[in-house]
């Protein structure tokens, strides 16, 4: 009995959206004595191309109906795509019921992905391009890829001509299986596509199972390390375009998301700097120019190689402000034609333009790989706004406080935690991240401002969570803050709202925290 190493390609069914190079695939196939049979669309270029073609309603002897919807969903076509030769029951049921094997499969699958991407497009239009005989066919042939080689990559047809040609039209077992790995890697992929819009049409909060569609979107030099293999996986230009500059890194990628998440904050005229993955000055101002200078005072040490990223268009004047410091990477909704060709004088230096509003669209979801799985949450898209605080303190806050207050907290949601952020309604005076004491995040705060030549007197300070004793908030009295932001809930709030009083300080309670691990 033959086996797969040797089992002969005979019969193939081509039934393509993607027709690119299927024309000269199928000639081949033909010259090679192969019989070809097709659907639709495909099998008319076929023919006109003056290929031989028999129509997969001849094999059935079943028209295509429902608009199509029905034409390949039958069981003498399934039979011969899942028969296992080597079984000699299997060779008795076909001979039994009049079916041959079909040894070649080459399907790909209506355009849902590109029909999802078109503005405007209508639901009833995305439902016509969910294909379901195409699927259907790949994931019986690649169940049975020892005997029905399936071909859903284009890329791959040159391949599989030339083993055909050299090896007595045999294709070997393990190439057969990669092609089923390129056949369920594709079907996931797509269905996950399909899965991840009815999700959102329905407004699914956490579904018990999900698949994310993902395919590379570029190769990486490495990940954080040079030792450590990286990839995009994504769309990329969904937000982003790369005007200028070298390639992106791992490193780049996490930077210009945590920027832009920050800068999309804000509505006056930005101006964002950060390193490695926290802001390390923030500005507003009568325009960028105003909010740069007022983002490089808070620590223009950390900006030298940093991130910048603004809300506005990049003009000339602005460049020529920022032209001179060394900064990887910066990101503007667009820039002035002088001012692209200034700043693309630095070769290396990579110039961003970013979509805000597809930013604000696709920001939904969180996820990291943890050992043995990934861990899932909603982004953290909410900021509580004055309306909501909650002022604990016997003393108000002014007006100006509470601007100030209100900028605080913004940038401390964006700020590893543990997180403190000195700062007045347009500028961040001293941050301390990522600490794993509070207070240490206060102390490093103070002291940048101090080393800035910065004043902290009348200032507001944020933390990201609440302070679970009263020594952080006496360290903010002590360097000249005069209003607190803090979510409240501690076991503690009524001994450090005392402290508050004593002093004389305004705190707020906003009832929300933003951790950022």
């Amino acid at each position: 009995m033959k086996t797969p190493e040797t089992h002969q390609i005979k019969k193939a069914l081509i039934s393509v959206s993607d027709k690119n190079g299927i024309v000269e695939f199928a000639s081949k196939l033909s010259e090679l004595g192969i019989d070809i049979y097709s659907t639709g669309g495909t099998a008319t270029l076929l023919k006109k191309s003056g290929i031989n073609v028999l129509n997969v309603s001849d094999l059935i002897s079943f028209p295509e109906i429902l608009d199509g919807r029905v034409k390949t969903l039958h069981p003498i076509i399934h039979a011969g795509l899942l028969a296992d030769l080597g079984k000699h029951e299997h060779l008795e049921q076909l001979t039994k019921h009049g079916i041959s094997s079909i040894d070649l499969l080459i399907v790909n699958l209506y355009p849902f992905e590109e029909t999802l991407s078109k503005v405007g497009v209508e639901h009833d239009e995305l439902i016509e391009n969910i294909d379901i005989g195409g699927p259907t066919m790949l994931r019986s042939a690649a169940k049975n890829y020892k005997w029905t080689a399936p071909v859903v990559n284009p890329a791959r047809y040159d391949e599989i001509l030339k083993m055909l040609i050299e090896n007595n039209l045999c294709i070997g077992t393990d190439y057969r299986c990669n092609l089923a790995g390129d056949v369920f890697s594709h079907t996931a992929y797509y269905d996950s596509l399909i899965s991840g819009y009815f999700n959102k049409t329905n407004e699914i909060g956490i579904p018990d199972k999900f698949a994310v569609p993902m395919k590379v979107y570029q190769g990486l030099r490495y990940g954080e390390n040079p030792h450590q293999l990286a990839s995009f996986y994504g769309n990329f230009e969904k937000i982003y375009q790369k005007l200028h500059g070298k390639e992106l890194s791992y490193n780049n990628i996490l930077d210009i998301d945590g920027a832009s998440k920050l800068c999309s904050e804000f509505s006056d005229p930005a101006f964002i700097i950060i390193k490695h993955t926290n802001p390390c000055g923030v500005g507003v101002g009568e325009n960028l120019i105003d909010a740069y200078n007022k983002a490089l005072s808070t620590d223009n040490v950390s900006a030298f190689g940093g991130i910048f990223a603004v809300n506005r268009i990049m003009d000339l004047d602005t460049a020529k402000v920022i032209h001179g410091i060394f900064s990887e990477v910066i990101i503007a909704p667009d820039y002035t034609d002088e001012a692209l060709e200034l700043l693309s004088k630095k070769k290396d230096r990579r110039l961003i333009r970013i979509n805000y509003e597809n930013l604000k669209i696709e920001n939904n979801y969180d996820f990291r790989a943890v050992a043995g799985g990934v861990l899932f949450q909603q982004s953290d898209k909410l900021l509580v706004d004055k309306d909501n605080l909650k002022v604990v303190t016997k003393r108000q806050p002014t007006e100006e406080e509470y601007k100030a207050l209100m900028f605080a907290w913004t940038i401390a949601k964006h700020v590893k935690s543990n997180t403190i952020v000195y700062a007045n309604k347009d500028r961040t005076l001293g941050i301390g991240a990522g600490q794993m004491s509070r207070v240490d995040s206060s102390r490093i705060a103070i002291e940048k401002a101090k080393m800035m030549g910065l004043d902290l007197k009348g200032s507001a300070m944020a933390s990201d969570a609440f302070f679970p004793f009263a020594d952080g908030l006496l360290m903010a009295v002590e360097a000249g803050a005069t209003a607190v932001i803090q979510p409240g809930g501690s076991v503690r709030d009524n001994e450090v709202i005392q402290v508050a009083d004593e002093n004389g300080i305004a705190m707020v309670f906003t009832g929300m925290r933003h951790f950022k691990h």
